[in-house]
């Protein structure tokens, strides 16, 4: 009797009792060993998320502990005469400009031709071009070249400095206009035909329509002019752009925009931290509320030393309080930008020197040299989040935590399927056994019977 007939001898060695047999074995070996490691790739996926959030939060802080962030400047301007834009680090100050006239092109028109199609020559030959102080440029025509031809050859050659068109004034009158690429005073335009082969209406008879002029414009009551109306060399790190004639009211001022930008991130990134923590580090007698780091004192030290942090730093010439940040009972974190603003009127540079590191002067007008609050705090969360750092640790601990319950899970199926092969056959052997001991019984029966019924 063969193992796939199990039972057909004795209808109670079945492969049901071998199967109910293995499932109770699973439930005492593997299925601890099942939850253990659900448990654990849990952990994994909690552990990704806590080590995003502090990513995010270091990141934040890498943009706070930036001497850069202090040194960027806004504009402000009242008026409609001028834009301004001031790089970083550049002068802080209120000024007064006043534009009389923007600097303009030069603008030349040739005489009248009949069309745009209109020969130019009436042969072989070069004229050349002069722009103000710009490299003369030498172009060749002949007796085809026609008025768009020209101005395509222009282009084509001395489109740097210049700007060449064709413009129909009527059906029958059509002109070549050539305007200075630059503004100033020093953009005169002429042509002159090298080979006396050009039609004049090119040369003598090229007129101005618009005389390039250098500008004029008071600083703080100082005339000025310049060849441009972006100006970038009046004061160094300023870009001054002349719109119109008119009066405009300026103030530099350090960018507290951009500060406050980067300060709400980093509050918002510690809340999102803090809540994240708090999530899966729950203490609960409920295991649905339970977190799942809930006993892992590495995780809860990490969130500590988060907390702890914020009240640690200072260099001995203030808190983070005194800047306008606070944390409540439940840990969530806020700033009063009121407080941290007055800061910055008050004193920037001890703003930026507790912020970032430097020195700080205190009231007594003695100096001291910080670190800075958020270089402390950025190599606490880098600690963690760097790679290699503590969260790394933490996964590295989990991946061969998983691997061994992986290995463990299968040695003890591999035990289990060696062990119910061996009672399978033991099973199949029994039955086979009592099968021939039913079939030797039977047939002493019948013989009985028929011995009975013989008499």
């Amino acid at each position: 009797m063969g193992i796939s007939s199990l039972g057909v001898g004795s209808s109670i060695l079945t492969q049901d009792v071998l199967d109910q047999l293995r499932k109770a074995d699973e439930a005492q070996i593997i299925q601890p060993i099942t939850l253990s490691l659900a448990n654990e790739n849990d952990k994994q996926d909690s552990l990704e998320v806590i080590d995003a959030s502090m990513t995010n939060f270091r990141d934040s802080i890498n943009e706070l502990k930036s001497a850069t962030l202090f040194d960027g400047r806004s504009t402000t301007v009242t008026g409609t005469s001028v834009e301004v834009t001031a790089s970083a680090n550049s002068d802080v100050q209120d000024f007064t400009i006043n534009v009389d006239h923007l600097a303009t092109k030069q603008i030349e028109q040739s005489g009248a031709f009949s069309a745009s199609t209109d020969t130019v020559a009436s042969g072989a030959g070069t004229l050349t071009l002069n722009v103000g102080a710009g490299t003369p440029v030498t172009i060749n025509y002949d007796a085809t070249t026609t008025l768009d031809d020209l101005k395509k050859l222009i282009n084509d050659n001395a489109g740097d400095q210049v700007d060449a068109t064709v413009v129909k004034i009527s059906a029958t009158e059509s002109r070549l206009f050539i305007s200075s690429k630059e503004t100033g005073a020093a953009q005169d335009i002429s042509i002159t035909d090298n080979s006396a082969l050009l039609d004049t209406k090119l040369t003598t008879g090229l007129t101005t329509i618009q005389t390039g002029i250098d500008n004029q414009f008071t600083f703080n009551g100082q005339t000025i002019t310049r060849s441009s109306n972006t100006v970038d060399d009046l004061i160094t790190g300023y870009s001054i752009k002349l719109k119109e004639a008119g009066s405009s009211d300026v103030s530099v001022a350090q960018d507290r925009e951009a500060i406050m930008t980067k300060v709400d991130s980093f509050v918002e990134k510690y809340n999102s931290l803090m809540t994240e923590f708090s999530k899966q580090t729950k203490p609960s007698t409920d295991s649905d509320e339970r977190g799942i780091f809930s006993g892992d004192s590495t995780i809860k030290s990490m969130q500590r030393a988060i907390q702890d942090m914020i009240a640690s730093v200072g260099g001995g010439v203030g808190s983070m309080e005194d800047y306008g940040f606070s944390v409540d009972r439940d840990g969530k974190m806020s700033i009063d930008k009121t407080i941290l603003t007055a800061k910055l009127d008050e004193n920037p540079t001890n703003v930026e020197a507790f912020f970032t590191g430097g020195d700080y002067t205190k009231d007594d007008l003695s100096v001291v040299t910080l670190t800075g609050a958020f270089v402390d705090f950025y190599e606490i969360a880098n600690g963690y989040a760097k790679t290699n750092g503590g969260l790394d640790q933490v996964k590295d601990a989990l991946s061969e935590s998983i691997s061994a319950l992986e290995d463990k899970k299968t040695s003890a199926t591999e035990r289990l399927d060696a062990k119910y092969e061996i009672l399978k056959k033991q099973y199949a052997a029994y039955d086979a056994m009592i099968a021939k001991i039913n079939n030797a019984s039977s047939m002493f029966t019948q013989l009985a019977n028929a011995q009975t019924s013989d008499s």
